[in-house]
Order: structure tokens, then C-alpha cells, then sequence
């Protein structure tokens, strides 16, 4: 099972770069068969520009994430805590191994009635392949 997220650019460059090697979500799938997620890069780009394969994902409060993750979080301090502000619980989805594609995929162009994901969503293993 794979997954498509919508990320800021500056977050997929930085997930593709090996420099930001955690994902934070407040929330996550449901699914735990999900071994590789698909970056739908949005703003002024709107491409999906590439993958990884996850390695675990993390669960705590806020403090404990940041505690555990924030030598390869990617993000400021500031940000991630403003981000989980009013909640509990963070994820931080640990990535594998990343894949940048060469070519960009325009979702809008080559899939049928298309839309961007607000958090995430499942994408079949048929089109994944592709």
C-alpha cells in the first residue's frame, strides 16, 4: 500500500536532499501496510517529484518528537511546534531510502479528474507502479 502526501516545497527538496529525514503528520494512516509514500509538491509547483520508502514511524507528544528527531527534522523549532499546536500526539514518519524522478509528473495532465490531497490519501499499487 502506498500513499500520496502533499508537502511544501521546501520540505520535498529538503526530503530529497537527505537533509530532513523525518515527516511530521498530526495525523496518519490508519493503514499500517503503507511502505512507501509519493511527494505531491504543492504551491506554484503542483508535481508529484518523487518518493520514499518508510522505515518506521515514530508516535508521542510534540516535545518527544522534536527531542527524538530534530538533528535531521528539517523544519525550525519554531515551525514544528506551531504546526503541532493544539494537539497532543505527533507522528514522525522516518524515511528509508528516497527516489527523486527525473521527470515530474503532472497529476493533473495524465490522471483523470485529479485532486490534491489536504493531508494524504491511498493510491493503488497499479498506478504506483507506474
Amino acid at each position: 500500500m502506498n500513499v500520496l502526501l502533499s508537502i511544501r516545497p521546501k520540505y520535498c527538496e529538503a526530503l530529497l536532499s537527505g537533509e530532513k529525514k523525518y515527516e511530521f503528520r498530526r495525523t496518519i494512516f490508519k493503514n499500517n501496510d503503507v511502505k512507501k509514500v509519493y511527494l505531491y509538491c504543492n504551491s506554484d509547483i503542483k508535481k508529484i517529484v518523487g518518493s520514499f520508502e518508510i522505515k518506521n514511524v515514530l508516535i508521542g507528544s510534540p516535545k518527544d518528537i522534536w527531542n527524538k528527531c530534530k538533528k535531521y527534522a528539517g523544519i525550525k523549532r519554531k515551525d514544528f511546534f506551531e504546526y503541532f499546536k493544539g494537539t497532543n500526539t505527533a507522528y514522525a514518519i522516518k524515511v528509508k531510502k528516497t527516489r527523486k524522478l527525473k521527470r515530474p509528473i503532472n497529476p493533473y495532465a495524465t490522471m483523470k479528474n485529479f485532486v490534491a490531497p489536504q493531508s494524504f490519501y491511498y493510491i493503488s499499487s497499479v498506478w504506483s507502479k507506474n
